[in-house]
């Protein structure tokens, strides 16, 4: 598997970066097929990376259509939201613009707002054009967590989305499915820190059973197109 490493010394640079790669598929796609798909993650890491992106003057982002790897199932003024992440931070200036597909309704859980999100996802240009994929402590990418009861299923699954019940973290989640993900055109990691870059070099080296490994190895094992690591100390 082909898998290329860019590191940095400084997140910074790393967004800078990151931001310019991006821009340039998003703008790739758009010339070949006149939109372009941009599914993002979440948490804390990417915030700087949706800041640079944000203010791209070059990409024609009424073209661009964004969603969200995975959710937490939360409000969107949830302090635990991914997706007031995303508003705040990169649908802003000129990325306003762009289309958001909010991966949350108002349902009780994932699993009963699974139907509503699967149809909106199906204006999501397919497949991806760019999966920005962030990694857990405990190797998990989007909401693909080891020892989720959903896991094996998700990993299998046809449909774009499924709901998930993490084992450990806090509130349900919605993700795209490892099988929606792996079909994207471009597949980025992005991930910081001495620890995470430690655990990805251990998670695609390791020779265990498929159901064994850490999903972030899944995922790219599977992924059938370029992939890529961004990774600052």
């Amino acid at each position: 598997m082909s898998l290329q490493w860019h590191e940095f010394a400084a997140k910074e640079q790393l967004d800078a970066q990151l931001a310019a790669t991006i821009a340039a598929d998003l703008k790739a796609a758009i010339a070949a097929r006149g939109t372009a798909g941009l599914a993002v993650s979440g948490g804390r890491t990417p915030a700087g990376l949706f800041k640079a992106l944000s203010t791209n003057t070059e990409v024609n982002w009424s073209k661009v259509v964004i969603t969200l790897i995975d959710e937490r199932w939360v409000p969107v003024d949830h302090a635990d939201s991914n997706e007031r992440t995303v508003r705040q931070n990169l649908l802003v200036g000129p990325a306003a613009e762009a289309t958001f597909i909010s991966p949350v309704s108002t349902a009780a859980t994932p699993h009963e707002g699974l139907a509503e999100i699967e149809a909106r996802l199906t204006k999501l240009p397919a497949p991806i054009d760019v999966a920005i994929l962030g990694m857990g402590d405990d190797g998990h990418t989007a909401s693909l967590f080891p020892n989720a009861p959903e896991l094996e299923a998700t990993c299998a699954s046809t449909a774009l989305v499924a709901a998930v019940t993490p084992p450990i973290a806090p509130h349900k989640r919605i993700t795209l499915t490892l099988p929606t993900i792996a079909k994207a055109r471009h597949v980025i990691v992005h991930i910081t820190g001495e620890g995470k870059k430690s655990l990805l070099e251990t998670a695609m080296a390791e020779e265990k059973p498929l159901t064994e490994q850490y999903p972030i190895r899944r995922v790219l094992d599977q992924s059938s197109g370029s992939k890529e690591v961004f990774w600052a100390a």
